[in-house]
């Protein structure tokens, strides 16, 4: 199966345009860790673009396609020469879904969730509701159209709060409010990361941030590994990576809450994040990643030798997808990664 990997910020998306540093960051290091790991698979015949600004050492059989600086790399011709793409791209402004719909115009296989899927896991004001008719929990939210429904939301919700864009990636727009007076700004903030789309107010819940990776078939989903995340809260949030897997006395109950969301949504395909807070006795669930996050770095390094070869998180991403959920390898060792790539084992 000859297979594209196309990762958005380090591969081409942002051809004649300015990259946010972080994005790219993340990008080019999940993007080197997947088509390495297909790479390793010697099945499939991999190809992958990237911006001329960000090269990639890939492996020797590895394809690399240069993107044009001016013009955007994922066209029709390229998906038509592929048997199957794997995407890696934000949510915002519906971003991964519009990359998810031209594949399957093309009638090319996705090695992910589709484009219908990935509209309902990252619509933030739906999933809440979706969340809600299941019984998962979830902080409480209300969806923010126009200004004069912010007052009646604040009152609903109490302070602090949390905003972000409707649809949006990682913390890109997500603001910390205390008070009325950092609202507005935060607000402002949420919509120009979105893509002056419409925002969402969330219940601050305070606890640990955790994220699971899972595999699902479109309808069921199995576990990976829970991950803590690194995360820092001030007026905005900052992700620098996280370590896996977690030992926290409420992990299977991360494990339970993120199964459900899975199944909730519907449709859910290949590698997917569920992120959450741990409190001291309660998982809620606060976004579903409907794609390959920053966490893929740090369960590849962990997960052990079965009959004396390395377990490929790649491959059983594959299986996923053709409807075959694989036994969750063993985790055999804890790992720190950060969001740039850098992974350390723990002693």
């Amino acid at each position: 199966m000859r297979i594209l990997v196309h990762e958005f910020a380090s591969g081409g998306g942002f051809a004649g345009r300015d990259v946010p540093a972080s994005l790219v960051r993340e990008g080019a290091a999940m993007r080197a860790a997947v088509v390495a790991d297909l790479a390793a698979l010697r099945q499939h015949e991999i190809v992958t673009t990237a911006d001329p600004r960000f090269p990639l050492r890939a492996p020797p059989a590895v394809e690399v396609l240069a993107a044009h600086p001016e013009r955007a790399t994922l066209s029709d011709r390229l998906i038509a020469s592929v048997d199957a793409v794997w995407l890696i791209a934000p949510e915002t402004d519906r971003c991964l879904e519009r990359l998810a719909a031209r594949v399957e115009r093309n009638r090319r296989r996705l090695l992910g969730p589709g484009a219908s899927a990935i509209r309902r896991a990252s619509d933030k004001a739906g999933l809440a509701r979706r969340l809600a008719l299941h019984g998962i929990p979830h902080p409480m939210a209300r969806l923010i159209r126009r200004d004069d429904e912010v007052a009646v939301a604040v009152t609903a919700i109490g302070y602090p709060l949390v905003v972000k864009p409707r649809r949006g990636a990682g913390c890109g727009g997500v603001g910390l409010v205390r008070n009325a007076r950092e609202l507005g700004d935060a607000i402002r903030a949420a919509r120009r990361a979105g893509g002056r789309q419409s925002v969402v107010l969330q219940r601050y819940i305070r606890g640990t941030a955790a994220s699971v990776s899972l595999l699902c078939d479109g309808r069921r989903a199995t576990a990976l590994s829970v991950n803590a995340q690194s995360v820092r809260a001030s007026h905005s949030f900052v992700y620098s990576g996280g370590c896996t897997p977690i030992d926290h006395p409420l992990a299977h109950r991360a494990v339970d809450a993120a199964r459900r969301t899975c199944r909730a949504v519907q449709g859910l395909r290949g590698y997917v994040g569920v992120d959450l807070v741990l409190t001291e006795s309660e998982a809620f669930v606060i976004e579903v990643n409907p794609r390959l996050t920053t966490a893929y770095l740090g369960v590849r390094s962990a997960v052990g030798e079965d009959d004396g070869e390395r377990t490929n998180i790649a491959g059983m991403v594959i299986a996923s997808c053709d409807g075959h959920l694989q036994r969750p390898p063993c985790m055999r060792q804890r790992v720190r990664f950060t969001s740039a790539g850098h992974v350390v084992t723990l002693r």
